[in-house]
């Protein structure tokens, strides 16, 4: 009987710490970059993310909070006047010269990691 309660015992430690191990790996690894929503993915890669990636003449790079908080607090009107007029090394419509406004929104709150009010 006490091998049947070992068993259990140990049938039990193998489920828990199988939920546990299942936590851990969906949580992002930090300073890891999210995929892009489906409809902000391609506008991403093939307009923003050669200089935004890896932060290329001084771009905020994607993910990085500390990049984007002082970009942030200048507001989301400062942000678009930027991104459509250009801005230091941004050229006008970064690139993206088919972008509507919601979609330079929708790109800018998949780098900056944040929604836009």
């Amino acid at each position: 009987m006490r091998w049947l309660q070992g068993a259990a015992a140990a049938v039990m430690a193998v489920l828990l710490s199988a939920c546990g191990g299942a936590q851990q790996a969906s949580a992002p690894a930090p300073g890891a970059i999210p995929t892009p929503p489906p409809q902000v993915a391609d506008l991403y890669n093939r307009s923003c993310r050669s200089c935004h990636h890896g932060g290329a003449g001084g771009a905020p790079r994607t993910g990085r909070a500390q990049d984007w908080e002082p970009r942030l607090f200048q507001g989301l009107d400062v942000l678009l006047d930027h991104t459509i007029s250009g801005y230091k090394g941004m050229p006008p419509m970064g690139m993206c010269m088919d972008c509507d406004e919601d979609q330079f929104v929708g790109l800018i709150e998949y780098m900056a990691g944040q929604a836009l009010e």
